[in-house]
């Protein structure tokens, strides 16, 4: 525990903070605590000043003049937590000595915490204090990868702006932006007048002319979504001019691989490992230790949840680490929004035992009927894949019948643990002459099933990315309006990939237990976008997926035409 007579020091939230989270009052992760230490050990370094003046002024600003505009706190004064006190009080209570005075140390911080802990109201009473609080002229920046997410921030400072009385009488707002001065009060002097140039303003990653903003705090968020620091590059350059300018990225994990937030993490703990000096950058992690722990104790949820049971619920946590072990997709999001752990597009999809499915059927059983298609057309170097989706009156299975091509050039190049020749063989797969698959061919097999067994395509599905020859074949086989387009986009691919995932997992999808099929299955991992949503996914570059990816075609297929296919069936 702390033991210092200085009266600033023992009225410091950030000493309390740290002495429960020691004494495991408060339960935190390595990483935090790491950093804790750190800010511990630099109140007694000479080359640092701790005053919490104008923090405890900000915390104070935002207790009195700030409220909740979100449900279900809408309208409540934002008391903030222990930790939210913390963190502000460690931005704006240290000071570095540099050119004979004394400059607010902290210049930089990265803030990442689990999805629904308040990061977003907490960093816009942040820009709400700052815009009253600060110097004359303070500059407020909200941004983000795209303008709807910068928008978020900037939003809810206005509504924490408009909830108050006070504020609102020296301040205004317009299409532009958030500006000091009262229109009604256009000859008022001082800092809350039209003299005071002070501004808020959001940005997005897409907007140009990012340079020359000349601003002193920005409030970055998301910056999971980030590729690179096109968007965060800038904003730093245009802070250049500024004695002390504040750049807050907040976040939690994300899906882009080798992204902006990838590199950012990489230095960020090498700072709390000691590795690298960044002695004006504040890294401040709620991370888990391990994943092992999620599910062994829930207590450590707090380590990347800090408001569990304030603003995040404890049920909601349960019921989705429950569904997370039956949902590959939910236990990837999960993971990496709510427990801020990296997850990798090369997690697998199924689970072996979901794989493994010895049924089959005959395709005589189907003489005379109708089925939905999913064809997959790839590049020369994969597969080309087609499955049909059958049904019978009711019965829960889906019936899938799949063939493949694939262009003799590339049987030597195949992976190890594959053999196409003999697949061929077995009759699961053609070799096609040359180096490509004329798709034209797929659409002829589709012809052979009508010929042979009279079977009749409702509609056809297809990623239309290679299917010129395929389409105008199928066409002049069996008519128009019998082809469909499905976009390769998460938002369309999600639905109906769950649904096969489920109905692989109750062994109600019937795939002839087709060596291929497993094969493609095997390879298959999920690709999240930033709303949970899934698309088909390889896991590694030289295995292929086409398989997987026709019978989610047909699956999105069916989910289209459902209640009009059903009815042929019945």
């Amino acid at each position: 525990m702390m033991k210092m007579k200085d009266s600033k020091i023992m009225n410091s939230y950030l000493v309390e903070y740290y002495d429960k989270c020691k004494s495991g009052e408060i339960i935190v992760g390595r990483e935090l605590m790491a950093m804790l230490n750190i800010l511990i050990a630099d109140l007694e370094d000479p080359n640092y000043k701790f005053d919490v003046t104008e923090a405890h002024k900000r915390i104070k600003f935002i207790e009195h003049e700030c409220k909740h505009s979100i449900s279900p706190f809408a309208g409540k004064p934002f008391l903030l937590e222990l930790w939210e006190k913390a963190y502000l009080e460690t931005l704006y209570g240290f000071y570095l000595y540099r050119e004979g005075q004394w400059f607010r140390r902290f210049t930089r911080s990265l803030l990442m915490v689990g999805r629904k802990n308040g990061k977003t109201s907490l960093c816009a009473a942040d820009g709400n204090a700052e815009f009253f609080c600060g110097n004359v002229g303070t500059n407020v920046l909200c941004a983000s990868n795209d303008y709807e997410q910068a928008g978020i921030i900037f939003d809810e400072i206005n509504n924490m702006r408009e909830e108050s009385p006070k504020l609102m009488k020296v301040s205004r707002k317009n299409i532009k932006g958030i500006f000091m001065g009262n229109p009604k009060q256009k000859n008022k002097k001082g800092k809350y007048s039209y003299q005071n140039k002070a501004k808020i303003k959001k940005l997005s990653a897409k907007t140009g002319a990012k340079e020359g903003k000349n601003i002193d705090k920005a409030i970055i968020d998301e910056t999971h979504e980030m590729k690179d620091n096109s968007l965060v590059m800038p904003i730093w350059q245009s802070m250049s001019t500024k004695p002390e300018p504040m750049l807050n990225e907040i976040t939690t994990e994300g899906f882009t691989e080798d992204g902006y937030l990838d590199g950012l993490l990489k230095d960020a703990r090498q700072v709390l490992k000691g590795e690298i000096k960044r002695p004006r950058w504040l890294v401040w992690l709620y991370t888990q230790d391990n994943e092992e722990e999620i599910w062994q104790d829930k207590t450590t949820w707090f380590k990347s949840n800090p408001n569990l049971g304030v603003s995040k619920q404890w049920s909601f946590l349960e019921e989705l680490v429950e569904e997370s072990k039956t949902n590959s997709a939910t236990r990837a999001f999960m993971l990496a929004k709510d427990f801020n752990i990296k997850q990798s597009n090369a997690q697998a999809w199924l689970q072996l035992g979901d794989i493994v499915n010895i049924d089959t059927f005959d395709l005589k059983e189907f003489v005379g009927g109708f089925y939905i298609s999913g064809n997959d057309f790839a590049e020369t170097t994969d597969l080309c894949s087609s499955t049909i989706l059958l049904k019978k009156p009711n019965d829960r299975k889906t019936y899938l019948h799949t063939r493949y091509w694939i262009p003799e050039s590339k049987l030597d190049n195949a992976p190890d643990d594959v053999d196409y020749r003999q697949w061929a063989k077995e009759g699961w797969l053609t070799i096609v002459e040359g180096n490509a698959v004329n798709t034209s061919l797929v659409a002829d097999w589709h012809f052979e099933l009508l010929e042979e067994y009279d079977l009749k395509p409702y509609k056809s599905g297809f990623d239309n990315r290679y299917a010129k020859d395929f389409q105008s074949r199928y066409i002049e086989i069996f008519g128009e309006k019998i082809t469909i387009n499905i976009p390769q986009e998460a938002k369309v691919l999600n639905n109906p990939m769950r649904t096969l995932e489920a109905d692989m997992r109750d062994k109600n999808a019937n795939y002839q237990n087709n060596p291929v099929c497993v094969w493609c299955f095997k390879n298959t991992g999920i690709k999240l976008d930033n709303m949970g949503r899934i698309a088909p996914h390889k896991m590694q570059t030289t295995k292929r997926i086409d398989g997987t990816a026709s019978k989610v075609i047909a699956y999105a297929t069916l989910e289209w035409f459902r209640s009009e296919f059903m009815s042929l069936i019945s």
